[in-house]
């Protein structure tokens, strides 16, 4: 998104403050938009209170005539509050383009909820925080190239993005790189854990552990071999990583650890047939 001038933002409204739309916000005001330009709705009192202190922006308690003059709205809040949102603020935005990053809620629903089909999903992950996300993108059918575009240009604060031109698609991105994270931090506590058993104190265990996934994932980023060509060049037959990855194999590590991601995907069409319309 240009700089040049702050003609060349568009007018932006968030329903919802919390983290993931602190996240897009920060982003935003780092690339230049100015702060007249954005408006944000937050119900909660010690929410708004932050954004005032950490970006300077005044935040509303609920939805006014200020979110008329929005381009885009940014749906930031819990799936569960969605619906009741959507109906409060939807005489205000018909004209907008919405883009929504709350889990779960399937783009018909959000469509029905605002009587517009201009509707964007993105489902992105913690790592949006700091720059260094990845997010899935579904457009409806009505959302035009040029506004596939802002949308990107408003994600890319956020860090990487992909389209999928299906939007239960989006299922599988949530299992795979939206709950992705936390599959990272759990083996991240379990390597900790292992140092700590083999004689390493817990600082070092923890320094090596994320210096050892950062460094992996920096280099499958890099190189143009597959993961599995990277981890075989690891592996020399009787050394110490093959006895690491005979052991995964004896307990089926790798079938079990899809089944929790087909389970994720599970749960995360579960939570749209719960919230939809």
């Amino acid at each position: 998104m240009s700089t040049t001038t702050a003609t060349r933002f568009p007018q932006i409204a968030f329903i919802g403050g919390g983290n993931m739309a602190s996240a897009i916000l920060g982003g935003l005001i780092h690339q230049g938009l100015p702060l007249g330009q954005i408006e944000v709705v937050e119900p909660w009192e010690q929410a708004r209170t932050a954004l005032q202190q950490q970006f300077g922006v005044v935040a509303h308690a609920g939805a006014g005539p200020q979110l008329e003059r929005a381009e885009v709205v940014v749906w930031a809040i819990k799936p569960q509050n969605f619906k009741d949102a959507a109906l409060d603020t939807q005489s205000y935005t018909r004209n907008a383009l919405h883009l929504s990053v709350a889990a779960g809620i399937r783009s018909s629903s959000i469509a029905h909820w605002l009587g517009s089909e201009r509707v964007v999903r993105a489902m992105p992950n913690t790592p949006a925080l700091i720059g260094q996300g990845i997010s899935g993108l579904y457009a409806r059918p009505s959302v035009s190239e040029t506004e596939r575009l802002l949308v990107e240009q408003i994600m890319a604060s956020t860090g990487a993005h992909l389209w999928v031109e299906a939007e239960a698609q989006l299922d599988a991105v949530t299992a795979l790189s939206g709950s992705g994270p936390a599959y990272v931090f759990y083996f991240l506590e379990a390597m900790v854990q292992a140092g700590v058993d083999m004689g390493l104190s817990a600082a070092q265990s923890e320094q090596l552990a994320i210096a050892t996934f950062a460094g992996a994932s920096e280099l499958a980023k890099r190189s143009h071999e597959s993961p599995a060509a990277l981890r075989e060049r690891v592996t020399s037959k009787g050394g110490t990583t093959y006895a690491a990855l005979e052991t995964m194999r004896g307990a089926e590590l790798d079938r079990h650890f899809i089944a929790a991601l087909r389970a994720a995907q599970t749960r995360a069409q579960e939570l749209g047939d719960a919230c939809g319309a």
